[in-house]
């Protein structure tokens, strides 16, 4: 009879012990797929945000390309100039001259930046075509760019004295000096610029305005710096 009741209480507890089991599987279960459907909300959310962010850039840069960025073009007259600067967050305006040769060196380098940076806008003007601006503007050497920003002329890279003071300098150069400006996207190290070159006369030091000579301007491939 003892044997009886002690198997009942074995099999009432094991029946016990069994069901408490399976709630504890059962929630877990519920926890798990509770867990998942988290997990799959989340990762269509974010599919969705960078499908957004996609449209967003893609329209972007639609309007960059509408606006004449994506390119590295001329500019006909000083007139222009005003409307290009307004319609542009970021504008780098090369003043240059047909017969001075370091205008042409800069004319390679900025065609390349331009298709690479579509956030700025890279226009030239012939500094004989445009003596009201060149004389509101102070640009004196050539060539000389104006950095733009919202409108406003920030910052000058005049001559190559910024570029190591060579003919040389490299296309990453240039653009780790129109980084420093912020007048493009930079990805690199702003603190350091890229390797210039050890030649001779090759060196880095701030941009050192130079003075007009007579009526003229001053050509930068005809100074001392050579």
């Amino acid at each position: 009879m003892a044997s009886q009741s002690v198997d009942i209480v074995t099999k009432v507890l094991e029946q016990q012990v069994l069901q408490t089991v399976c709630a504890v599987e059962e929630q877990l279960d519920a926890e798990l797929e509770k867990l998942e459907r988290m997990d799959e909300e989340e990762l269509e959310k974010l599919k969705e945000r960078r499908l957004e962010a996609l449209k967003k850039a893609q329209k972007q840069k639609q309007e960059w390309l509408s606006k004449g960025h994506g390119e590295y073009r001329e500019i006909p007259s000083e007139k222009d100039f005003f409307a290009e600067v307004k319609e542009s967050k970021n504008v780098v305006c090369h003043f240059y001259r047909d017969s001075t040769f370091r205008c042409k060196i800069l004319d390679k380098h900025l065609a390349v930046l331009a298709k690479k940076h579509l956030e700025t806008k890279f226009i030239k003007l012939n500094v004989e075509k445009a003596p009201f601006l060149t004389e509101r503007l102070h640009v004196k050497v050539i060539p000389t760019m104006a950095l733009v920003k919202d409108g406003k002329t920030k910052d000058y890279v005049v001559g190559f004295t910024d570029l190591g003071n060579t003919d040389e300098f490299s296309t990453e150069m240039l653009e780790w000096r129109l980084g420093c400006s912020d007048i493009i996207n930079y990805s690199g190290n702003l603190l350091e610029p890229p390797t210039i070159s050890k030649k001779s006369g090759s060196k880095f030091t701030k941009v050192d305005k130079k003075t007009i000579r007579g009526k003229g301007f001053d050509s930068d491939s005809d100074s001392d710096d050579d």
